[in-house]
């Protein structure tokens, strides 16, 4: 048995910062993470010295090292871009501004189902990655992304289609990242070995 073998409690590497966030079943967060206002889904990962920020993940998202997603922003129409503005408390005997983390805290950023985000790669505030998408290394994801689509570039660019956009619609309508854990034991050879057609056809998709 692999000795790093998860479990459905997740999995926190050392210096991970967590506020206010969620983890599901299955999950692992490695080394160094930072992670504020997020739910992350069951079997979901990210590796090393990511920065995720009002972001909802879902189930089954790969998400490689250094990767920014929803990285928080600065007020464009102030006088001044600095955090004293609103961070104020770090200089003066007065509150923060609640209304401008409000504002951030609700520029939700979304990555999709089974979705593959590579290193160094950014995603900004608001954007949506959909389900089975891939963000390709070093990329800046600044509008959506279709199911199913790859994209890279600064910024990112639809390059190709991961599934043609008959089988991604089957494939998003057969959500088999809803299967229990059984299922997916049960089925790990035709995930393994059928085409997704075959796959498609054998589980009613």
């Amino acid at each position: 048995m692999d000795p790093r073998r998860l479990t459905e409690d997740p999995q926190v590497g050392p210096g991970v910062s967590s506020v206010a966030s969620s983890l599901g079943r299955y999950t692992e967060v490695g080394d160094g993470t930072r992670l504020l206002d997020v739910e992350l889904g069951d079997y979901s990962y990210c590796d090393r010295f990511c920065d995720l920020a009002n972001t909802s993940v879902g189930k089954f998202s790969n998400i490689a090292s250094a990767v920014r997603v929803g990285a928080t922003d600065h007020p464009l129409d102030r006088a001044t871009l600095h955090h004293f503005s609103y961070r104020s408390s770090l200089y003066f005997d007065v509150d923060d501004d609640a209304d401008w983390f409000a504002r951030r805290r609700a520029r939700r950023t979304t990555i999709g189902h089974d979705t593959w985000i590579g290193h160094s790669a950014q995603v900004k505030p608001e954007v949506r990655v959909g389900d089975g998408a891939v963000v390709a290394a070093g990329a800046v994801v600044t509008h959506d992304v279709p199911d199913y689509a790859v994209v890279a570039g600064v910024p990112a660019r639809v390059i190709r289609r991961r599934q043609p956009p008959e089988l991604a619609e089957r494939l998003v309508a057969l959500a088999w990242w809803d299967w229990d854990h059984a299922a997916l034991l049960e089925h790990l050879d035709d995930f393994r070995h059928l085409e997704v057609a075959a796959f498609l056809e054998k589980h009613g998709g």
